[in-house]
């Protein structure tokens, strides 16, 4: 049995590095791809192997996906609001302190959260009926005070209620997509538009500074405890219906301006990816509820033991923190490039993954959606406005409005 587990694992590992390094993959993606195969992977490596091998490429998603996210300014749903603060200090030469500090912020989590867990699996069942009534006034209050706390309200809310009916549009459309690789890659040209070229559009000149690593800036206590804020807020969107690791980071965005404080934000959203994933198979557990695609995959088939996943998500953290630091050393590669080139390289991959992943439709949303990114920066408001693509439609789906 242990060795079906560690063989699953490492097959989530892989997976999990596919989905978190190539841009616009997303782990969904990945888990579908699994779930069209199970027929053949169950009969292969059985349904233990099979549920760790999920996990494990879920895990190994939440480290790895910081590094595209740094080095060429790519978002997906999970790193849509990180990306800005760890592309800017990869445009400041600390690209490699960015990804470390990201791996710690995840490792740190993986602690954090199994206590959780365990609160989680005996408290909350009993109350979780007052938590799905709740949910809207919930997401309603954090959206308020995003932007009633932000430096221009009226174009903080106009902002988010634009972006939000782009949003709605999206979900509401998505059969025009192509979805080559599931329904989960809708979101990718919306907020590669949103938070991505918008981004990169605006910080296209000079040249890639000379990366280098000569420690952390935050000191371990510090560190320790933005990765229990994060922890606490993954783990909190982890077992909400509805919210994602976007809306955790979006709320700690309300405790510290990722322009002010970049490296603790990194460190805590970090965190709260990770802890969002573990806190989404304890609700799978205890309430049958799935959280993200991984949980989806997992629900339909026969549930190994929690036990054996916690133990491959635990590996897979291991294995894939080491990989993380091995990888962040190559930063100095990109050392000296042009960014204006650099950034045009990468805006054609977008748009080229775009269509490959959603067609015509894709292209249509990813221009609309860069047109709604670069105002922002235009009228100097904080980017996290641009979270109503996805905070809206999920208010209005709590409430049972359809979208």
């Amino acid at each position: 049995m242990l060795a079906a587990i560690l063989l699953g694992t490492l097959a989530g590992i892989l997976l999990g590095a596919v989905s978190g390094l190539i841009p616009g993959i997303h782990v969904n993606t990945m888990a579908g791809i699994l779930l069209a195969a199970q027929g053949i992977l169950l009969g292969v490596l059985g349904p233990e192997a099979m549920g760790a091998a999920l996990f494990a490429a879920l895990i190994t998603h939440t480290f790895l996906d910081i590094i595209p996210s740094t080095f060429l300014g790519i978002p997906d749903a999970d790193t849509a609001l990180s990306v800005l603060p760890a592309h800017a200090l990869c445009l400041e030469g600390r690209g490699e302190e960015a990804v470390r500090l990201s791996a710690l912020g995840s490792a740190f989590s993986v602690v954090a959260a199994l206590p959780l867990v365990l609160v989680f699996f005996l408290l909350l069942p009993s109350i979780q009926p007052l938590i799905d009534w709740g949910i809207g006034i919930i997401l309603i209050g954090v959206a308020g005070l995003l932007i009633v706390y932000s430096d221009s309200p009226e174009w903080s809310l106009g902002i988010f209620l634009v972006s939000g009916l782009l949003g709605l549009f999206v979900f509401h459309y998505p059969y025009l997509f192509w979805n080559t690789l599931g329904s989960s890659s809708v979101l990718m040209p919306l907020l590669a538009g949103l938070f991505g070229i918008a981004v990169l559009l605006a910080s296209s000149r000079g040249e890639m500074p000379e990366q280098r690593f000569s420690g952390f800036s935050l000191k371990g206590g510090v560190l320790a405890k933005q990765s229990v804020v994060g922890a606490c807020a993954g783990a909190a969107v982890g077992w909400l219906p509805g919210l994602s690791n976007a809306t955790a980071n979006a709320v700690l965005s309300l405790g510290m301006r990722h322009e002010d404080h970049a490296r603790e934000y990194i460190v805590a959203t970090s965190a709260a990816n990770t802890a969002n994933a573990f806190l989404g198979l304890a609700a799978l557990y205890a309430l049958s509820r799935t959280r993200n695609g991984v949980m989806a995959a997992l629900a339909v088939q026969e549930l190994p033991p929690v036990r054996y996943l916690l133990l491959a998500g635990l590996v897979a953290a291991a294995v894939v923190y080491a990989l993380t630091v091995y990888l962040a050393r190559y930063a100095r590669i990109i050392s000296g490039i042009s960014i204006r080139p650099l950034s045009a390289a990468v805006i054609g991959l977008v748009t080229i993954l775009s269509f490959v992943l959603c067609g015509p439709f894709g292209l249509g949303i990813l221009a609309l959606a860069t047109a709604v990114g670069v105002v922002p920066g235009v009228v100097n408001v904080r980017r996290v406005a641009c979270m109503g693509a996805i905070m809206l439609p999920v208010i209005l789906m709590s409430f049972d409005v359809p979208v």
